[in-house]
């Protein structure tokens, strides 16, 4: 099994995501990171504004007519100007004639009801991650009718081997159906490595990945979690779905995405999950909602059909869903 690089979507996928982590650490070493609240009290930085306009812009260019659903839109933006103008002028320094109407334009084509064939941007999965200089990851994926096709994770800060090293010098993860997962380095011509996930069957030696952002779970009933399932490995923590690239590289083996107290009716959001899921399960692990259900990209820009998620190697995976009913 190999990975086919130079198919024009996986081609475009491959360019526009190493671009796009590239991007990232400069806007973050080039100046103090600004950021704006959303509507939803959520933070948004100039990457996340800077790398949707850009993949967009790569995306009317490489596939015109193709939808694009992303997690951005202007409307804040548009409402501070220095912020406006400092995303604008990183987008030029890739597409020289961009200007901040074109930027907003180019941003807002993200605003997409998912249906059919479109591509799936998460411009910075872990924002917070990525404001206090930890994981992070730019995730794209290709969803037709429901069904996740590739998924790519550009990750700047992860080790090469996708271990949970504090910062690396940043990895590629690629995954298409049928073709496994794959990563590489940063380098335009590195070499693809192919991803498995660990095949630990004990769970007293499972290795938990769990977010530094307590708000994003229960974190009580994480605790209940290992120790019903028997874990007595500390947990690793780590932001993003970078997460996922650790568990398909076979140095974890669970992730629990479960329902905050704050937030009983919140649903996934569908950029959150898609290229995570495809690479792990192309690694040869298993995602599922927490009721062990597939996840339903079908449904809009939400996993409406879902209850939270479990990610695992595939042989803990029933261990990990009997615990969650056990404990409800």
């Amino acid at each position: 099994m190999s990975l086919d690089v130079t198919g024009p979507e996986m081609a475009f996928a491959i360019r526009v995501v190493r671009e796009a982590a590239r991007l990232a650490p400069r806007i973050q070493s080039g100046m103090a990171i600004m950021n704006l609240t959303k509507s939803d009290l959520s933070p948004t930085t100039v990457a996340d504004y800077a790398i949707q306009a850009l993949v967009a812009q790569a995306l009317e260019t490489a596939f015109p007519g193709e939808s694009l659903v992303a997690e951005e839109r202007s409307a804040d933006l548009r409402g501070s100007e220095a912020m406006l103008d400092t995303v604008t002028g990183f987008v030029r320094q890739a597409v020289p004639d961009a200007d901040a109407d074109k930027v907003c334009r180019w941003i807002d084509r993200g605003d997409f009801d998912p249906s059919g064939r479109f591509w799936l941007l998460d411009p910075i999965d872990g924002t917070k991650g990525y404001m206090r200089g930890g994981q992070y990851a730019v995730a794209l994926a290709l969803i037709v009718d429901g069904r996740v096709e590739l998924g790519l994770l550009g990750c700047p800060n992860l080790s090469g081997d996708c271990s949970p090293a504090a910062c690396g010098d940043g990895v590629i993860v690629a995954a298409r159906r049928g073709q496994g997962a794959w990563r590489a380095a940063m380098a335009d011509d590195a070499p693809y490595v192919a991803l498995h996930v660990s095949a630990c069957t004990d769970p007293a030696s499972a290795r938990l990945m769990r977010s530094h952002e307590a708000a994003h779970t229960d974190a009580g009933k994480i605790e209940t979690l290992t120790s019903v399932i028997g874990i007595r490995t500390p947990p690793v923590l780590m932001d993003s779905q970078a997460k996922y690239a650790v568990l398909a590289s076979g140095h974890a083996e669970l992730v629990f995405r479960l329902l905050s107290p704050k937030m009983p009716d919140y649903e996934e959001k569908i950029w959150d999950q898609a290229a995570g899921m495809i690479i792990t399960e192309e690694a040869g692990g298993r995602v599922t909602d927490l009721d062990g259900r597939p996840l339903d990209f079908s449904r809009g820009r939400t996993l409406a059909g879902n209850r939270g998620v479990v990610a695992s190697n595939g042989y803990l995976h029933e261990r990990a869903l009997n615990a969650v009913a056990e404990i409800g």
